[in-house]
C-alpha cells in the first residue's frame, strides 16, 4: 500500500486510509504507549535544559574573555552554533511534538526540521573532525615549518558549514525527502522506502559514507597520530613526571572524545545503514526513535567532553556564572586540559624550543 508523499510508517498496518492515521493530524497511540513518548519527551527536555545554557555560555565566555580567542578555540565555538541550532529546531520540536504524541506543527514545520537539524548535526559532526585535524597538524608538525593561523581557523570553520550544507540540502531539493521518523515525532532523512522517486538508497550510502565514515577515519587518525607523538616524548623523558602524567591525561582524554563521537552518531549512522540493507524487514519503532535522539543529545555530550574538560574555558565559564569568582579554584593561567591541554603539551614538551 501506498503511503503519501509527505510520510512513511515503516509497519504493517490494519486498515485502508493509511491518511487518517498520518502523524500530522492524529496521535500516533498505536505505534506505542503514552509513556514512551512522554519519556523521549523527557530526554529531550533534558537535552534543552542542559545543552543550551552549556553552548550560549560557551559563545558567551569566548566573546568576553580574550584569552580563549585563540586560533585552535574558534572550532569550538562554531561547535557550539551548531548545537544551538540543533536545540532551537530539532530538540525544541521533538519535545513538543512527542509530548502531543504525533508532529503536530505540520509538514513544512517537519522539513524545516529535518534540514536543520540535519545541517547543524553535520557541522557539528564534521566539527568534531577539524577539531582532531588541528590538533594534529599543531602537534604532530607534518608540515614541518607550517603556522596555524587565524585564516586558517577560519577557513576551517566555513568548510564545516558548507560540507554541511551539501549533505542537508539533498532531500529539499529531490533526493531522499524530510518525514517523520521512528514514532513519527521528529523529521529527519527517509531512510525506509526503497525502489522509488527519491533515490534513498544511494542517500543513505553518501550521508554514511561521508558524513560518518570519512569523519570518523580523520578522527582516528589525527588522535592516532597525536598519542603516537606524544608517547614518543615520554618515552625520551621518562624521568619526567609531568611528562608521563600528561601523557596520561591526553590519552584519556582522545579515548573520551572518540568515544563521545560514536555513543552520538554510530547508533544513527548503524541504523540508517541497516534500514537500506534489510528492506522489508519489520522492526521496533523505538529502535528508530532511540538513534535520533541520541545524536541531538550530542548537543549536551560535545560541551563536556571540548569545553568543560577545557580548564581555561571551565574556569571562565565559573567565574561568569559567579561574577568573577570560580569555585572551583582552577587556575586558568596554567596549561589547559582536554583538547587545549593538547595544545599545550605540543608547544611544551613535544615541540620544545
Amino acid at each position: 500500500m501506498e503511503m503519501p508523499d509527505d510520510f512513511f510508517i515503516p509497519i504493517p498496518l490494519e486498515t485502508t486510509n493509511i491518511t487518517a492515521l498520518s502523524p500530522f493530524l492524529v496521535p500516533q497511540s498505536h505505534l506505542g504507549t503514552p509513556g514512551m513518548f512522554m519519556s523521549m519527551s523527557a530526554f529531550m527536555l533534558f537535552t534543552i535544559i542542559f545543552g543550551f545554557p552549556l553552548n550560549v555560555l560557551t559563545v558567551i565566555c569566548t566573546i568576553k574573555y580574550k584569552k580563549l580567542r585563540s586560533h585552535l578555540n574558534y572550532i569550538l565555538v562554531n561547535l557550539a552554533v551548531a548545537n544551538l541550532i540543533v536545540i532551537c529546531f530539532g530538540s525544541t520540536t521533538a519535545f513538543y511534538s512527542f509530548s502531543q504524541m504525533y508532529f503536530a506543527l505540520g509538514t513544512l514545520a517537519c522539513k524545516i526540521e529535518g534540514f536543520t537539524a540535519t545541517l547543524g548535526g553535520m557541522v557539528s559532526l564534521w566539527s568534531l573532525a577539524v577539531v582532531a585535524f588541528e590538533r594534529f597538524l599543531v602537534i604532530c608538525k607534518p608540515m614541518g615549518s607550517f603556522t596555524f593561523r587565524e585564516n586558517h581557523a577560519i577557513l576551517g570553520c566555513i568548510f564545516t558549514w558548507v560540507i554541511g550544507l551539501v549533505a542537508a540540502s539533498p532531500p529539499l531539493l529531490g533526493w531522499s525527502r524530510y518525514i517523520p521518523e521512528g514514532l513519527q515525532c521528529s523529521c529527519g532523512p527517509d531512510w525506509y522506502t526503497v525502489n522509488n522517486k527519491w533515490n534513498n538508497e544511494s542517500y543513505v550510502i553518501f550521508i554514511f559514507c561521508f558524513c560518518f565514515g570519512f569523519p570518523l577515519a580523520v578522527i582516528v587518525f589525527s588522535y592516532g597520530r597525536l598519542l603516537l607523538t606524544l608517547h614518543a616524548v615520554a618515552k625520551q623523558q621518562e624521568q619526567s613526571a609531568s611528562t608521563q602524567k600528561a601523557e596520561r591525561e591526553v590519552t584519556r582524554m582522545v579515548i573520551m572524545m572518540i568515544a563521545g563521537f560514536l555513543v552520538c552518531w554510530l547508533p544513527y549512522a548503524s541504523f540508517a545503514l541497516w534500514a537500506v540493507t534489510h528492506r522489508g524487514e519489520t522492526f521496533d519503532l523505538r529502535m528508530a526513535s532511540i538513534p535520533s535522539v541520541f545524536s541531538k543529545a550530542s548537543t549536551v555530550y560535545n560541551p563536556f567532553i571540548y569545553i568543560f574538560m577545557n580548564r581555561q574555558f571551565r574556569s571562565c565559564m565559573m567565574k561568569l556564572i559567579f561574577c568573577g569568582k570560580n569555585p572551583l579554584g582552577d587556575d586558568d593561567d596554567t596549561s589547559a586540559s582536554g583538547s587545549t591541554q593538547v595544545s599545550s603539551v605540543s608547544t611544551s614538551q613535544v615541540a620544545p624550543a
